[in-house]
């Protein structure tokens, strides 16, 4: 396992924006303040005090816009929270759908999903490589407190069957994402991660963001945040 802070993002499949968070942290806590602070984790939707940080000129969504272009725009947000009260692990798995604002059958779309009352559906591999996902941490995460692990490099092996990814991350080197509150981490969408109970629990709040450059065909649409 490495804990080395020289991530490449197209090696690698992840980067670090050290304190890239800073200059909006404060306001970014005070519109989430009124979310429930006890879930693990709460999606988030047209929440407007937030979606200046996240448009593709703001703190947040500039990073995601350096990667995907003018088009860049979020398209699904959650905020977890990690704590002693809800302390978790996360076996190893890709991120393998997304979130519309209705079920519309479209050929290679599916299967369908309802994730608290929102529409996911699995889309073809080719959109979710084309995707990225920023995680901005209000809090430290060192390694004692459950920090994201990632299979570098597994972003370029396409769509992994379920039977097939306890090899694959054999076959790469695990990394470790710590972090400082005020951080920002850059992934591929797809990329394999987990990530461990803490040890010494405390909380770990991350507002993870989902952006995408791609329209969607047919009559889907993105929900968008």
């Amino acid at each position: 396992m490495s804990n080395r802070s020289d991530f490449d993002f197209r090696v690698d499949g992840a980067q670090i924006f050290t304190g890239a968070l800073k200059p909006c942290i404060a306001e970014l806590e005070a519109a989430l303040i009124r979310l429930p602070r006890n879930d693990a984790g709460t999606r988030i939707y047209q929440l407007d005090a937030i979606k200046p940080l996240l448009a593709k000129d703001g703190d947040i969504g500039a990073i995601a816009a350096s990667v995907l272009g003018a088009q860049s725009r979020p398209v699904r947000a959650i905020l977890f929270n990690k704590s002693p009260q809800n302390n978790w692990s996360l076996a190893w798995h890709q991120d393998r759908t997304i979130c519309v604002k209705e079920k519309r059958e479209v050929s290679g779309f599916g299967p369908w999903t309802v994730k608290g009352g929102m529409h996911h559906v699995a889309p073809p591999f080719g959109l979710l490589a084309r995707m990225v996902t920023l995680r901005a941490h209000l809090d430290d995460v060192p390694a004692t407190n459950a920090p994201l692990l990632i299979a570098s490099g597994s972003h370029t092996r396409g769509r992994i069957p379920i039977k097939d990814i306890e090899a694959i991350v054999g076959c790469c080197v695990t990394r470790t994402c710590l972090a400082k509150a005020g951080d920002i981490w850059l992934y591929s969408t797809p990329i394999l991660h987990a990530s461990d109970a803490a040890v010494r629990p405390s909380s770990r709040r991350v507002l993870q963001i989902d952006y995408a450059a791609d329209d969607l065909p047919g009559a889907l649409e993105w929900l968008g945040v």
